[in-house]
């Protein structure tokens, strides 16, 4: 009776483990969150080299992070193996502090996120518990790599089209105004753009997206604008005279607010002909 007792519990276990769906081909877990709630598979899994996602805060605020993107999605074949919202929430926050992080904002039942800086990169995690689901969206901190920036001939023909053309390849880190150094390419083909013209003269000018008050956005546009042309003026030798540096925060949209791709298009820095 013992041996076919054992025997029994044994095909059991075996059984309850077989219950679990295998994860789909070619997702795996995170090395961040390199375990998972148990009797979860990976139903979805989606990576992108470059994106941004709006970690939300509550009172409907959000902080935008821009770096390597992942986004699975862990799901319980049978509901009664589904995890309660407080004991998703706990155990990632209580894994994300075990490795040195910090909660940003959660809900008790339902998510939580935060921050860590792992070999020198801060990444950002949101774990959201659904209806037999719980999704994980992972940002690594990171510049984009830019593969496209345009050249000064392509400057020279938007100008001469419009009278203003968006500079490519400019970047700022969130709310700051500090030119970063892979600007740089970008930032020879604009002072090559004037040297090629000695007679042409340049409003260099700031845009923002939506989020945020508009009097920050404001000045946060104009600090970008004169922080552009200060770039232009001691790094590349163009004369003071020749630009000027404006910002017009988010009045000038291109794209709608409502989606992150349509306000990245709206965080610009464009070019007008005096």
């Amino acid at each position: 009776m013992r041996i076919r007792s054992a025997v029994l519990l044994a095909l059991l276990a075996s059984g309850s483990a077989l219950a679990v769906k295998p994860d789909s081909p070619g997702c795996k877990d995170h090395p961040l969150f390199p375990t998972r709630m148990p009797n979860y598979s990976l139903a979805a899994c989606e990576v992108k080299e470059f994106a941004s996602h709006p970690f939300r805060l509550q009172k409907g605020k959000t902080h935008v992070v821009e770096g390597k993107y992942t986004f699975l999605t862990y799901s319980v074949d049978d509901r009664k193996d589904d995890q309660t919202g407080v004991a998703v929430v706990r155990n990632y926050e209580n894994a994300l502090k075990k490795i040195g992080g910090t909660v940003a904002d959660s809900v008790p039942n339902w998510w939580i996120n935060g921050s860590v800086v792992v070999d020198g990169k801060e990444v950002w995690a949101e774990a959201e518990r659904g209806n037999g689901k719980i999704w994980l969206r992972i940002v690594e901190k990171q510049a984009m790599t830019q593969h496209v920036v345009a050249d000064a001939a392509s400057f020279r023909d938007g100008l001469k089209a419009t009278g203003h053309v968006a500079v490519e390849g400019i970047f700022f880190d969130t709310a700051k105004a500090v030119v970063k150094p892979e600007s740089a390419p970008a930032l020879q083909e604009v002072a090559r753009l004037l040297k090629d013209d000695p007679s042409l003269k340049l409003w260099v000018v700031g845009h923002t997206d939506s989020v945020g008050a508009v009097d920050a956005n404001m000045k946060l546009s104009q600090a970008r604008a004169e922080a552009v042309v200060a770039a232009l003026t001691t790094a590349h030798g163009i004369a003071a005279a020749r630009l000027k540096g404006y910002g017009v925060g988010p009045l000038a949209p291109v794209a709608s607010n409502d989606a992150e791709d349509g306000r990245a298009k709206n965080r610009r820095v464009e070019l007008v002909r005096q």
